[in-house]
């Protein structure tokens, strides 16, 4: 036996021996060695494979505190500690080198980013939990280096968006299967099973629900493109349905919710329509909302349609705010939101404290029979509630800056590129990123990994279609 195997079995088996002693005293972080040596050498071959193994990794990530129970810092696995080693090297990068493709750097959607990022890290020293949002701060990091700012980088090659899609599609039909079998176990109309069969890949069914219809507008534009042969076309319309059962079997309202109002998005952009307008007419409504919002509610008080298997009642029930729990509870938690950011408008509570500061904030009659003061079930259940609650005014209109420079740009590429592939695809990916932020106004994800990646990814993608892809066809074949 040569030297070299020997080296190689003596440092198995002595890793192998330590282990062992470790988990006979609880202590089971020393069995990540080899997933960070790993890493490490990974990372210096090819980073780029690094961000798309998150990419994949991150439908079936599980909570740590689901392995090891009563720990003070909790990650999603294996994800965001690989997404931590990643922002590790990004700015160690930075520090060796200095530099960085400009035209991102100085790109609309990086700017509006920064000034997010700014306002968060400064509300963290006014935070009321200053160590939870600092914690929160480095979480947002992570994301937004790798994803966002990596990511445009390994974007330049056209080939990598679609693989980026395909990889967190192929994962995520993993939790499809799994979740379904689960539920088929108690009745695929069992409405209040899908809330926890898809534990422990995902908290509740609303966010995976929510990322179903995100990923359902690319994968229809994969079905409808050109120039596919049979075996292409007949795995994406089986991949198609998957998701589209998912979806329906997700029961989860706001996820269809947000799939037709994506659709009416669609006829706009299809009629051409400029973005200002569609920024006006939505300002608009929320005004009228509030203006008529006694005489809105009052109507919405009178239906008493509660959630249930029956996908008619199911629908219906969207409307009810009176006897359906799940909307009452959401009502509450916005009405938090407002009270606490009255309490504190400028700077708010800090990030990611809502979940700790809310629950004084609750009044007996808005209360419901799942109310707690822990953060139970989701958190403020809207993004722009929570950023309002926790950053105060600026931290909720620079997270909407971000997101209406990221329309803009997409907007942008759909008008003005030579290439129909690129018009298509940007057109599917933008009406992708707008369920998630529609999804957004009842429900916030942006501090897990489920969400961050596909969303920050997808931002990424508009911006490199804008940076790299929006002249000809020729130019992505090249890449």
């Amino acid at each position: 036996m040569s030297k070299n195997k020997i080296l190689f079995y003596s440092i198995s088996l002595l890793f192998i021996a330590i282990n062992l002693v470790l988990i006979a005293y609880d202590t089971y972080y020393f069995a990540f060695l080899p997933v960070i040596l790993i890493f490490l050498l990974a990372s210096v071959i090819s980073l780029d494979k690094i961000i798309l193994s998150i990419v994949f990794f991150t439908p079936l990530s599980i909570r740590l505190d689901y392995i090891v129970s009563n720990i003070p810092v909790n990650l999603y696995l294996p994800t965001e500690p690989l997404l931590l080693g990643t922002l590790c090297l990004f700015v160690f990068k930075l520090l060796l080198d200095g530099k960085f493709d400009r035209k991102i750097i100085l790109h609309p959607v990086s700017i509006a980013i920064y000034i997010n990022l700014i306002w968060i890290f400064l509300t963290s020293f006014t935070s009321t939990m200053a160590e939870v949002s600092f914690k929160f701060l480095l979480s947002r990091l992570w994301f937004i280096v790798a994803m966002y700012f990596l990511a445009t980088q390994i974007f330049k090659r056209y080939k990598y968006i679609e693989t980026f899609h395909w990889l967190y599609i192929a994962s995520l039909i993993i939790v499809v299967f799994y979740t379904n079998i689960r539920l088929s176990g108690y009745g695929l109309n069992n409405q209040v099973a899908s809330n926890w069969v898809v534990w422990p890949f995902f908290t509740d069914h609303t966010s995976y629900g929510a990322m179903l219809v995100m990923f359902l507008f690319p994968l229809f534009y994969f079905l409808i493109r050109k120039n596919r042969n049979v075996l292409s076309l007949v795995l994406t319309s089986t991949v198609f349905i998957i998701f589209s059962v998912g979806i329906v079997l997700s029961y989860t309202r706001a996820a269809w919710l947000s799939l037709f109002a994506a659709i009416g998005l669609w006829i706009v952009i299809k009629l051409g329509i400029k973005i200002r307008y569609i920024l006006i007419a939505g300002i608009s409504m929320v005004l009228l909302f509030f203006a008529l919002q006694q005489r809105i509610l009052d109507s919405l008080e009178q239906n008493e349609t509660e959630s249930s298997g029956k996908f008619s009642e199911h629908i219906e029930s969207m409307a009810n705010i009176t006897t359906d729990a799940s909307n009452m509870e959401r009502i509450n938690r916005w009405k938090c939101a407002i009270r606490m950011f009255k309490e504190k408008p400028f700077w708010g509570w800090g990030p990611g404290t809502y979940k700790f500061q809310y629950g004084p904030f609750q009044m007996s009659y808005d209360r419901t029979k799942i109310s707690t003061n822990f953060g139970d079930l989701g958190n403020a259940h809207s993004e722009y509630l929570g950023a309002l609650s926790e950053s105060g005014v600026i931290g909720m209109l620079s997270l909407i800056l971000v997101i209406f420079m990221a329309f803009k740009t997409g907007y942008k590429v759909y008008h003005q590129t030579n290439s129909k592939e690129i018009k298509d695809f940007t057109l599917y990916i933008i009406l992708g990123l707008s369920t998630y932020f529609i999804h957004g106004v009842l429900n916030n994800f942006l501090d897990t990994d489920k969400a961050s990646v596909p969303v920050w990814g997808f931002i990424a993608m508009l911006v490199a279609m804008d940076v790299y892809h929006k002249e000809t066809i020729e130019d992505i074949k090249e890449d």
